[in-house]
């Protein structure tokens, strides 16, 4: 987290020619979600919020699929959602564990 920040707020600064607090508003409103809050002048300053803009979108997204695999395998294992064991109506209703001898 402290490394997207400090990406941006270097890029902000570099890149756009923003000041230190308003390069650190528009890279915390970025990984928020929130958006950007300064006008951008210039193509290299436009080209480097986008680019960020699409790394925190994609981090955001890779990171809330490590943090809630567990809580989502952890559920369907309560709930007994195995859909690889539930016979097809094909097969019939006899799952082969409950089979009469």
């Amino acid at each position: 987290m402290l490394f997207s920040l400090g990406m941006g707020v270097l890029g902000y600064h570099l890149l756009a020619r923003i000041n230190w607090i308003d390069s650190l508003l528009n890279a915390s409103m970025i990984l928020s979600g929130m958006g950007p809050v300064s006008d951008l002048h210039g193509t290299t300053a436009k080209l480097f919020a986008s680019a960020y803009a699409l790394y925190s979108g994609v981090v955001y997204l890779a990171v809330s699929a490590v943090l809630l695999y567990p809580l989502v395998e952890r559920l369907l294992k309560i709930l007994h959602l195995q859909a690889l064991n539930t016979p097809s109506p094909a097969q019939g209703n006899q799952h082969p564990d409950l089979s009469e001898d």
